[in-house]
């Protein structure tokens, strides 16, 4: 398990939250492994409290399961709460990137052609835990251009299982394409042409499906039985 550096003013929650999720979606907690609320609190110098507290939030979400006596289970890939979470992203997103073909200013647009190019240098290295903070980024800075940066804050709390499954496909799939989805979306921007703008960002995120034969034949072992 990955330990993060605990940020300024962040709280024991928060600290422990976020240092639970991303080793969840980078497969460092894999699915059907266990959590202790007293080791982890051990490990983070934190009370018990935070971290309970952390885990209830996530259970909540589905990405957790608390069971009795303290145990707590990071949940199998579950295709239907990454529809959900896709469905949700792709409803936001596609109408956000109508807003930045019709707002984004020069400024704007050179702060996503930086980020894109550290992808190409990111994924050209196989570094991808850079390459999704990236892609993360990427589409942080489109809700900052068409000013609903609360709206992508709320978003990250119900897409983690959609996150896991990005994770799987950066550790799984020859040919990646996201760092052009995104050149291509810049492009049409850029001409101010929403239609196109948002066909590639449904395209965009619409790819774990193309993937999903592949992410299953890697990782088998992460999918209920029965699914």
């Amino acid at each position: 398990m990955e330990i993060l550096e605990r940020l300024p003013r962040e709280s024991g929650r928060d600290y422990a939250l976020r240092v639970i999720k991303e080793n969840i979606v980078t497969l460092e907690l894999v699915p059907g492994s266990q959590i202790s609320e007293s080791q982890l609190a051990g490990t983070l110098g934190l009370s018990r409290t935070p971290v309970r507290e952390a885990l209830i939030e996530l259970d909540k979400v589905k990405i957790v399961k608390i069971f009795p006596q303290r145990r707590s289970v990071v949940a199998d890939i579950d295709y239907h709460l990454v529809d959900e979470a896709c469905f949700m992203r792709n409803t936001l997103e596609c109408a956000l990137i109508e807003l930045v073909c019709e707002t984004a200013d020069s400024r704007g647009l050179d702060r996503l052609e930086e980020n894109i190019r550290l992808q190409h240098f990111y994924l050209d290295s196989r570094n991808f835990k850079e390459l999704m903070k990236l892609d993360d980024r990427f589409h942080a800075i489109l809700f900052e251009l068409a000013q609903k940066p609360q709206i992508y804050a709320l978003l990250q709390q119900i897409t983690i299982h959609f996150d896991r499954v990005r994770w799987m496909a950066l550790e799984s799939v020859q040919e990646l394409e996201i760092v052009q989805d995104h050149e291509q979306m810049l492009k049409a921007i850029r001409r101010r042409d929403p239609e196109q703008a948002v066909a590639l960002m449904k395209r965009h995120l619409s790819r774990y499906k193309f993937d999903a034969a592949t992410i299953r034949e890697k990782f088998p072992q992460y999918f209920p039985k029965a699914d």
